[in-house]
């Protein structure tokens, strides 16, 4: 299925917590969305691999998401090989996406760095025609791209540009509500982690209110790119 936007994550959940309310938008505009995490998120402190995946279902189903899948690369010990390049190439090449949105380019978890480089090269590579890849036994043409966007995890990094996001920001706390797991549990026997105490969603309403003012809106998503952005309608920038 061709899709409009597909997003990847090193983890369930970093797509959402990052870019959640973007998604938002787009698929209430009918845009055509996917999300593929790398990994199963087997190593976080809290939840088992079955509940991320019950989690990512609910959060799929809020999203409207076409397609989800799990590559299960392996969490905190996948690299940037050729062999995983490859298996990124090959759901590029399936879903033809006009925008890839991926991890941060740096941010606190290793992961996310790794992920953003996989994906990154994997972009580039999947609009060669000599790297041969096939699915379902029918060999794939090659396809790269129109945009690769970097969005902004834990780390504050200095934006290279804002989306507004003010219709969806505080949706987007519910939406990340679907990893229960994860987040602030009253009831949970648990141990704390860095994002399970309760002031973790005032950390992400405070991060879209900080880009959104950037902006002069209430809420905002930022994001890098690796090459000069431009525009052909001066009056419709921000």
């Amino acid at each position: 299925m061709k899709l409009d936007i597909l997003a990847f994550g090193a983890h369930p959940d970093d797509v959402e917590i990052s870019v959640g309310a973007t998604l938002l938008k787009y698929s209430n505009e009918g845009k055509s969305i996917g999300i593929i995490d790398l990994t199963e998120g087997e190593l976080g402190t809290r939840g088992s691999i079955e509940q991320r995946y019950k989690e990512s279902e609910k959060a799929g189903q809020m999203l409207g998401l076409k397609v989800r899948t799990n590559l299960n690369l392996g969490d905190g010990t996948f690299e940037v090989s050729h062999e995983n390049k490859v298996k990124i190439i090959e759901k590029i090449r399936l879903h033809q996406p006009e925008i890839i949105l991926a991890n941060s380019l740096s941010d606190r978890h290793p992961d996310h760095g790794k992920g953003a480089k996989l994906v990154a090269d994997a972009s580039f590579l999947s609009g060669l025609d000599k790297i041969k890849t096939e699915h379902e036994g029918i060999p794939q043409t090659k396809y790269r791209p129109r945009l690769l966007l970097h969005y902004i995890q834990d780390y504050y990094l200095i934006p290279d540009f804002i989306l507004d996001v003010s219709s969806h920001g505080a949706e987007k706390v519910n939406l990340i509500k679907c990893y229960s797991s994860q987040f602030y549990d009253p009831n949970s026997e648990e141990m704390d982690t860095p994002i399970s105490g309760k002031e973790f969603f005032d950390f992400i309403e405070g991060r879209m209110l900080c880009y959104g003012r950037e902006l002069g809106v209430k809420y905002g998503e930022a994001f890098n790119i690796d090459r000069t952005i431009g525009t052909s309608d001066l009056f419709s920038m921000k």
